[in-house]
């Protein structure tokens, strides 16, 4: 296949569309049978591979990639759907819920930031992976006001969010961490939307936890985020 017809191809926005549900699709069923295998992960190694080998930019690509990304704002708003099947459970455990997840924005904004800032990074940088485990809208706005580089936190927030969605369960279940609510409320403190939607396959309790847990965050964050600008200044 030549590069020329492979550029003709993804210039139709079907094409990179039906690449990626066919990825996900083919990830699913190997995650069904072999669990430790994060269908995010798996399904994005032959895309890379494909716009590596083809030489093709990834604006050529998300052509159809964009028609996915517009559906992330009703997938987010359909979370609500688990809160209000769960709403009388997750109201008694609210005040817990509200001390862990205000300790899970605080200790991720400061490892991130922490380990950037021992690591050399310039302050710019380090203000820059600040707000990695919140959506993307709160923590581009947290990063400007933190005068980051928003590039840099898009990049952050996106491999949180991957890595808590593949790993986080794995390695909560090996600390010895099951209980539903416990579980919720970590993803959703870390992994924001990507973290929160792996877990409705899961348990409706965890997603459930975890929508308001991203939510309440995002709140938390920003707060601090406001409290740390002011004192920078």
């Amino acid at each position: 296949m030549t590069r020329e017809l492979i550029r003709q191809l993804l210039a139709n926005p079907a094409v990179s569309l039906a690449l990626t549900v066919g990825c996900y699709a083919a990830a699913l069923a190997l995650h069904r049978r072999w669990r430790w295998m994060s269908p995010i992960v798996v399904a994005c190694i032959p895309l890379v591979a494909f716009l590596l080998l083809a030489r093709e930019p990834y604006a050529a690509y998300n052509r159809g990639g964009n028609l996915l990304t517009w559906w992330l704002g009703p997938a987010t708003v359909a979370l609500a759907v688990p809160m209000y099947r769960n709403g009388l459970a997750l109201r008694r455990s609210l005040p817990r819920l509200g001390i862990v997840v205000f300790a899970g924005a605080l200790v991720g904004m400061v490892t991130a930031g922490g380990t950037a800032w021992l690591l050399g990074a310039p302050m710019p940088v380090v203000m820059s992976t600040v707000p990695k485990s919140v959506t993307t809208p709160i923590a581009i706005e947290v990063c400007q006001e933190l005068k980051g580089i928003p590039q840099i936190t898009i990049a952050m927030v996106i491999l949180a969010g991957v890595f808590g969605a593949s790993f986080g369960p794995l390695l909560l279940r090996l600390v010895g961490v099951r209980d539903d609510r416990a579980v919720g409320a970590a993803i959703g403190s870390c992994s924001h939307g990507i973290g929160t939607a792996s877990l409705v396959r899961v348990s409706d309790m965890q997603a459930t936890v975890s929508s308001w847990a991203m939510a309440a965050c995002g709140v938390f964050t920003s707060l601090l985020a406001a409290l740390l600008a002011l004192f920078m200044r």
